[in-house]
């Protein structure tokens, strides 16, 4: 089924928290949320870089600063028609419509995180990872498509402030970018239990944009996939002869292999 992209992106201001942010379209009722897309999906994950180590040294003052992070990822998603699909800790699992309001709204995050005022020495830095492909939500409210876990793995590649994209948003985005934002190819790279992705980072003006490259999956998993890419090898049959496991019984070495040159082996 062929992709198309939404020849439209949507700029978004950054926002601070706690101001409010209306969702476009009709609000929702209370205690409800928009319909999870179906088909052609965007799913973006995102988690804090760091966050153990944060935790371990600021203790209580953690808190405050993992709910104002909340904060702001909320606004700029609901604001670009995201459906927070699962938040667990310091994670998010969104589902967009639009590739490019996906992409949009990350930009509009990492801005307003950039912005926002944090303590010196604890500011938050989010990674953020997009990928699209096709899925339908199940009764439950959630996702069992494979492209959910290749969006996950995308995103864990990343670093604190950086948005990475696979290819099939990357083709979808790339001619909707507003003047200030552009891509940036990373190359392929190897995804844990997934097969390799081409990766690219959104660049955006006023937000770091050199980073590490993305993190690469363990070499045992490397190993294991030239193993199951590799082809097999055909199987020589063995030359005829005894079976397998025995050998001939060969007589004695003639005496004269042992003798040396010019001498007469003696006949007994």
């Amino acid at each position: 089924m062929a992709l198309t992209a939404v020849p439209r992106w949507r700029s978004i201001a950054p926002v601070e928290p706690p101001a409010p942010v209306e969702p476009p379209g009709p609000p929702a009722s209370p205690g409800t949320r928009r319909p999870l897309p179906a088909g052609t999906v965007t799913f973006l994950f995102t988690d804090i870089e760091g966050s153990t180590e944060l935790i371990a040294r600021l203790g209580s003052a953690y808190e405050p600063l993992l709910e104002a992070h909340r904060a702001i990822l909320r606004a700029a998603f609901e604001a670009a028609g995201g459906v927070e699909v699962q938040t667990e800790g310091d994670a998010f699992f969104v589902a967009f419509a639009s590739a490019s309001a996906a992409a949009a709204a990350c930009v509009a995050a990492q801005r307003a995180l950039t912005a926002h005022p944090w303590p010196e020495g604890s500011q938050i830095r989010v990674r953020m990872g997009l990928h699209t492909g096709e899925a339908t939500p199940t009764p439950g409210g959630d996702y069992t498509s494979l492209e959910v876990h290749r969006a996950a793995r995308i995103a864990a590649a990343g670093h604190g402030g950086q948005v990475l994209v696979s290819e099939t948003t990357r083709s979808l985005i790339g001619g909707t970018l507003p003047p200030d934002v552009t891509i940036r190819d990373l190359g392929e790279h190897r995804l844990k239990d997934l097969r390799p992705e081409r990766l690219a980072q959104i660049v955006a003006a006023g937000l770091p944009a050199d980073f590490p490259g993305p993190a690469r999956a363990p070499a045992d998993a490397a190993r294991r996939d030239r193993l199951e890419l590799r082809p097999a090898r055909r199987c020589r049959p063995a030359p005829p002869g005894p079976a397998l496991g025995l050998r001939r019984r060969r007589g004695p070495a003639p005496h004269r292999a042992h003798l040396r040159p010019g001498r007469r082996a003696r006949r007994r």
